[in-house]
């Protein structure tokens, strides 16, 4: 039983590790606005991952043949829709830039609340078709995991969404600690962009064949 936790926080960090759009994007959140934004985004990145550990752990080995399919399709969609968030950030910061307010002055606007940084971030990370996949080709590894009953599936998903929360709120306090050490107008300007410029760039990655 404990094996089964055990991989799952290894299979947990070794997604949310590497750092990408959603790790930027988090980053720049907590910067621009708060820590309880940063955080709600990044447990809506937990619950994503988790999601797609169990789907992984019940659907076994079917699952990668109807997801590959639409890997290709899904990965434009997401690159899209990054491209659009950082759009929409770029706007924000030179709008905010301009006028002199700090970005949060909309309260309950775009990504500026909890509740929609959450609903925001789940959807874009549920996107990521890859995710799924990795999580297959991991529990098709270890058959003892989907196998030996829903107990250790349980344990399994449970370690994935642990090490994908402590990461994720981890770049979330990062993200805080660095909207407070940039606080001046010229500050929240440059974060502002280089998150946009970094997204964008995730973006164009994310779509063009690798």
């Amino acid at each position: 039983m404990t094996g089964a936790f055990l991989a799952g926080l290894v299979a947990g960090y070794g997604v949310a590790i590497p750092v990408g759009a959603i790790a930027i994007l988090i980053l720049g959140l907590s910067a621009r606005t708060s820590f309880r934004v940063g955080a709600a985004a990044a447990l809506a990145v937990a619950t994503a991952d988790g999601l797609y550990a169990a789907v992984a752990a019940l659907g076994g080995a079917g699952l990668a043949d109807v997801i590959a399919p639409v890997a290709g399709p899904l990965r434009v969609v997401a690159g899209v829709v990054l491209l659009g968030l950082a759009g929409h950030g770029l706007w924000r910061t030179w709008s905010a830039h301009r006028s002199r307010r700090p970005p949060t002055a909309r309260a309950g606007r775009g990504m500026s609340t909890p509740g929609r940084a959450y609903a925001a971030l789940l959807g874009l990370t549920l996107l990521n078709p890859m995710t799924v996949l990795y999580f297959t080709a991991l529990v098709l590894g270890r058959r003892d995991t989907a196998d030996s009953g829903m107990l250790p599936v349980a344990l399994f998903v449970a370690g994935v969404f642990l090490a994908s929360a402590s990461w994720q709120l981890v770049i979330a306090g990062g993200g805080t600690v660095v909207g407070r050490a940039l606080t001046g107008p010229r500050g929240r300007l440059v974060t502002g962009l280089l998150s946009s410029a970094l997204i964008a760039a995730l973006a164009v990655a994310a779509v063009l064949p690798g």
